[in-house]
């Protein structure tokens, strides 16, 4: 696998509204260094999400740099970039995103179906993945059937089934209590520390990023404290 190091050099990011161009991101250089868990702080409109979207490779800048494991994604063509992410990315959301009429396994594997992994691969890779986020015995079980923490703790095993370098993850335990919360950043920290996984993760939560190895706060589309 490729090292997940991640450099962004100079990167703005403007969007167009109407007759109004949107500056979000302005001029913004990072360095986040493979084996770290970043977690990315700041209020509401500050770009943490839009910083979290370039580095998963889910947008693209209007200026600058953006290079993951060596490679520069902001080059990349889409039809390209959507092949870059499927092998390098896992993401994981605050509401799950999972498909209702799925069972665990099934959606867990979703990410895989696009791969040339054979039946049995993919079985095996599932069956693997939800061993580590410790639901090997909900794998039938559909989304209604699954508390908050275990439907975000499958989201988790298909954001790891294809074995990716980076984990990014937008505010991952938004939706949850206190004690599940725990439970899900605590089950990142052993997939950061035993797994050797790279986590960026988006959070209001200053709870949730004493979990993670660095701590980042933006404001205003910069970056005003390395943690």
């Amino acid at each position: 696998m490729s090292e997940a190091n991640i450099s962004l050099r100079k990167v703005v990011k403007r969007y167009t509204r109407g007759k109004q161009t949107v500056e979000v991101l302005h001029s913004l250089d990072l360095e986040i260094a493979k084996g770290e868990f970043v977690a990315l702080m700041g209020p509401s409109g500050s770009g943490k999400t839009t910083l979290l979207n370039l580095i998963g490779g889910l947008d693209q800048p209007s200026a600058g740099e953006v290079m993951v494991g060596g490679e520069r994604i902001d080059k990349l063509s889409s039809g390209k970039l959507s092949s870059w992410r499927a092998r390098h990315v896992g993401f994981v959301f605050q509401f799950y995103n999972l498909m209702p009429m799925l069972n665990a396994e099934r959606n867990v594997e979703l990410p895989l179906l696009l791969t040339g992994l054979s039946g049995a691969q993919r079985k095996q890779n599932v069956a693997a993945a939800l061993s580590v986020v410790g639901l090997a015995d909900r794998a039938r079980h559909k989304p209604s059937e699954l508390s908050g923490g275990q439907a975000q703790r499958v989201a988790i095993a298909r954001a790891l089934v294809a074995d990716p370098t980076l984990l990014v993850c937008d505010e991952p335990t938004g939706d949850l209590d206190r004690s599940t919360a725990d439970e899900i950043l605590g089950l990142l920290q052993t997939l950061n520390r035993q797994h050797g996984k790279t986590i960026v993760m988006v959070t209001h939560d200053p709870k949730a990023a004493e979990y993670a190895s660095r701590q980042l706060h933006m404001d205003k589309g910069k970056l005003i404290e390395n943690g």
